[in-house]
Order: C-alpha cells, then sequence, then structure tokens
C-alpha cells in the first residue's frame, strides 16, 4: 500500500507540473479539459497522498485546488 500512496503522489506531481509547463510555453490553454482534468486528478492523488502522510494543511491546499478545478469543469460545461 505504501508504495501506491508514493506513486501516487508521484502521478500528481508530474500531472500539475506537466499542465502548468504546457500552460506557460503557450501550449495548453486553461480552458483545456487536459488542463482542467489534468489539475483535477492531480490534486485528488495529493488529497490521498498527503492525507497518508498526515499532511494535514497541504491537504487542505489540495482540497481547495481540487474545488477550483471542479468549479472549471463545471463552467465549461453551462
Amino acid at each position: 500500500m505504501n508504495i501506491a500512496i508514493e506513486v501516487m503522489g508521484g502521478i500528481a506531481g508530474v500531472l500539475i507540473v506537466v499542465c502548468y509547463f504546457l500552460n506557460i510555453r503557450g501550449k495548453l490553454k486553461v480552458s483545456s479539459p487536459f488542463y482542467i482534468w489534468g489539475n483535477l486528478i492531480g490534486g485528488i492523488f495529493f488529497i490521498i497522498y498527503t492525507l497518508f502522510k498526515g499532511a494535514y494543511f497541504s491537504m487542505f491546499v489540495n482540497v481547495v485546488w481540487v474545488i477550483v478545478a471542479l468549479a472549471a469543469l463545471f463552467k465549461k460545461k453551462q
């Protein structure tokens, strides 16, 4: 189980950094489904990772991150 949590944390970091990198390079818009889903999944994985690590403040920040991604996703659907 511990390895799975570490892998989730790694995937979370990669997803969020790749989305950010592609955005600042002009290759991916913040309204892009890949950007939104990458941040949403990355945020959820970070919530799980930080929960298991006992990093509750970081977990709270990632809960906010996921809420922002969900808001963007619902806004896009309208």
